[in-house]
């Protein structure tokens, strides 16, 4: 069954993903798009920026003496000791079972998608997992085990429908012509795109 899962499931990202490059005219080319448009590919971008970071750039030049983030270099280590710490504060403290819950691999596993996603994704996931996670498990542990990974599919299918319906209803405004606040995609942060590097002048940007 998994292996007929992944063939339906590929074969529909591929026919999905073909139509929408031989449709959406001007599709990841932000500066052609309408305002409003969702075709922005945000994921895209970060992926060719990273093949340009490791690819053209180099990481010593981004992370080595010769680059501006060498004190991300350090987090290698934050991400050995956390661990470490975490275990180190449940044999402390054995009565706090909360404790061995935390989860530093799950946690920074996550925030790698943070690029292209924003907070309030972070946000939704955190308090729909711990209040079902946490108050409902404690509280309802029947209904938990019975109930809970049904749920959980319940919502991953929502959310799927809902992005369809959304689309077809209210992203698209050649459709319907609507005008909504979830049509902003903007960022809110006009320095998001500005250079880092020292002596680069580009007009609207500081010039470190």
């Amino acid at each position: 069954m998994q292996l007929v899962g992944t063939i339906v499931a590929s074969s529909v990202y591929f026919v999905t993903a073909w139509w929408l490059l031989t449709t959406v005219k001007n599709i990841c080319h932000p500066d052609l798009l309408p305002d409003g448009s969702p075709w922005t590919c945000p994921g895209d971008d970060v992926f060719y920026n990273a093949s340009i970071i490791w690819g053209v750039i180099g990481p010593r030049r981004m992370f080595g003496r010769l680059g501006l983030y060498t004190k991300m270099n350090w987090f290698f280590l934050v991400g050995l000791l956390l661990p470490l710490l975490v275990w180190a504060m449940s044999r402390m403290f054995p009565k706090a079972k909360w404790i061995t819950l935390i989860n530093m691999p799950i946690v920074f596993g996550a925030t790698a998608l943070m690029p292209p996603a924003r907070a309030v994704n972070y946000l939704c996931w955190g308090a729909v997992g711990i209040f079902f996670n946490f108050v409902v498990y404690r509280r309802y542990k029947g209904w938990w085990a019975k109930h809970n990974y049904v749920l959980s599919a319940g919502l991953d299918a929502g959310v799927a429908f809902t992005a369809i319906l959304s689309y077809f209803a209210l992203q698209n405004k050649n459709i319907l012509g609507v005008s909504w606040w979830g049509l902003d995609v903007e960022d809110h942060c006009p320095l998001a795109h500005c250079p880092t590097a020292p002596g680069i002048v580009v007009e609207g940007c500081p010039v470190f």
